[in-house]
């Protein structure tokens, strides 16, 4: 496996609207970020442009319009941020991480009940 890109809060923010829609023009991140940030319109095209120096993002070019589409998967980067909080938190173990959030919040029924499924998977 490629080694992923390290992508920071702000980039995290452009890479899920590519993951949502995809290829998509930096307008089109431009216009859902603009709603939901208070990032100018170059911000938005600076990450964009950190993005495909990373090789998290590719794009495409036609005429005088770039199309901009995910390199690499919500689930990898997901996965790899992951193993990442776990490293830096935790030492690598999941075991006190898990504790900790157990004790830290509140649990439905429900929560639970599909916590003994997931464990019980596990086990077999």
């Amino acid at each position: 496996m490629n080694k992923l890109p390290h992508i920071s809060e702000a980039e995290w923010e452009v890479m899920k609207i590519y993951w949502s829609k995809s290829p998509a023009t930096a307008n089109d991140a431009i216009d859902v970020l603009g709603d939901n940030t208070v990032w100018k319109p170059a911000t938005i095209k600076s990450l964009i442009s950190r993005l495909v120096k990373k090789k998290a993002l590719g794009f495409n070019q036609e005429g005088k319009v770039y199309y901009y589409f995910p390199l690499v998967s919500e689930e990898e980067c997901l996965s790899a941020e992951s193993h990442s909080f776990l490293r830096r938190l935790y030492g690598g173990a999941l075991k006190p991480m898990l504790v900790n959030f157990l004790k830290q919040d509140q649990l439905t029924a429900e929560d639970i009940e599909e916590l003994k499924q997931i464990l019980d998977e596990r086990k077999k």
